[in-house]
């Protein structure tokens, strides 16, 4: 039987990320809130699924980029695996910098600055879209002569290293800061303090930014997120949010260079307003968490169920049919989405509910080919048509402790 035995990477980090918080408690310290914590890892989740159908492309397309354009033939010895890191460190600080520095580039980065806490959780703030720019970049090792499989190794080799340093319970660590960088130099690069803005772009080593004049030293404690916070939880207004305020920034500004220009330019020459003017047509003022146990139990629910079936997915992705994998994607996609709209107490969000229903329903109906389960389903729907005011008015209460949530 031939098992991804990455998934396995699902449990380690779920343990890193208690073994901090068990930490972070014993230094009486509050480094983890539960609405951001959640919402964290809403976006890793959806980067590891989306991932497993683009993981596969990524390395095809390194190979064919090595097979018809490689300089050099490089052979994997201790020296060429040095060779490899330092190389991908490199082009790994110009492409994080330019992700801050060019609006399209930040577009898919600043999903990863959101969080206004810091901790393992942080981490997971990757969307596919980064993925997918961040491959444009590193295509120049194949071109180099590094074989696809070296190239891939190495950036899981990268990106293990980039999770221990999103944490604020380890303080300076000595010679080190001096080489690497350390969670010291990454807590600056999460900042939002005037003297820490686009600084610190290394992810191994940090002589890339004394080297090109990005370097910050952290002194004052940090404060961490966006320059202008985002206040809401969402799933999909995280996503695209700048992406939107880009799209309509274009669509008013006159002139074809003109518009590249914005494409192409600093993040800040995009019209602060916009972001104003989406949200008052798109969201709404963000309620109160709520602190009451059955929430927090039923979101915690849910997180747990998509991180397991996450979990196997991953495991046993070789014996998946195409058609269920598109299924439970679609399942956890959605699932996604409404933790973050339970979270920001949405009323739309029992027909989330119901959509997940009819997904789950039919999974295990084109598995198990029951078909008791087709008149059970006939009979449920029957039901929510009839009794559809009761059932609103029951979730609800349930769970928000009122009839209603606020407006959406």
């Amino acid at each position: 039987m031939q098992l991804n035995w990455l998934a396995y990477a699902i449990p380690l980090f779920l343990l890193l990320i208690g073994l901090e918080y068990w930490v972070s408690r014993a230094q009486r310290k509050t480094y983890f809130r539960f609405n951001e914590s959640i919402a964290n890892l809403n976006v890793g989740i959806a980067e590891r699924l989306l991932d497993l159908f683009i993981a596969g492309a990524t390395y095809v397309f390194y190979a064919w980029l090595h097979q018809r354009f490689a300089l050099f033939e490089i052979r994997a010895t201790i020296w060429s695996w040095v060779a490899l890191l330092v190389m991908t460190d490199f082009v790994w600080y110009w492409y994080h910098r330019l992700g801050h520095e060019i609006s399209l580039f930040w577009a898919a980065h600043v999903v990863h600055h959101q969080s206004e806490d810091f901790n393992y959780t942080v981490s997971a703030r990757i969307t596919v879209f980064q993925a997918i720019v961040r491959t444009g970049f590193w295509s120049v090792l194949p071109i180099i002569g590094f074989p696809a499989g070296m190239v891939v190794s190495i950036l899981l080799v990268h990106g293990l290293y980039a999770f221990f340093l999103h944490t604020r319970t380890v303080g300076k660590l000595g010679w080190l800061e001096y080489v690497l960088v350390t969670p010291s130099h990454h807590r600056v690069h999460h900042a939002v303090n005037p003297q820490y803005l686009d600084k610190n772009y290394g992810d191994v080593f940090i002589f890339w930014d004394k080297l090109f004049g990005t370097f910050a030293e952290e002194q004052e404690e940090p404060v961490y997120g966006l320059t202008k916070p985002l206040n809401s939880y969402s799933f999909l207004w995280q996503q695209f949010h700048f992406l939107l305020e880009l799209l309509v920034a274009v669509r008013r500004t006159p002139g074809v260079v003109a518009k590249i220009r914005l494409l192409f330019g600093r993040p800040d020459g995009v019209d602060a307003g916009i972001r104003a003017e989406l949200e008052s047509r798109l969201l709404q003022q963000v309620p109160p968490a709520l602190n009451r146990g059955k929430f927090r139990g039923y979101v915690v629910g849910q997180l747990v169920g998509v991180l397991v079936l996450l979990f196997v997915f991953l495991l046993l992705e070789r014996y998946i049919p195409g058609w269920a994998q598109g299924l439970v994607a679609v399942f956890v996609l959605l699932t996604l989405i409404n933790m973050g709209a339970l979270l920001e107490q949405r009323r739309w969000v029992l027909h989330l509910e119901l959509a997940r229903l009819v997904v789950i329903w039919g999974l295990v109906y084109a598995v198990s080919g029951i078909q008791l389960l087709v008149v059970l389903a006939y009979i449920g729907g029957l039901s929510w048509w009839a009794y559809r005011a009761s059932i609103k008015r029951h979730y609800f209460q349930y769970l928000y402790g009122r009839v209603q949530p606020v407006p959406s």
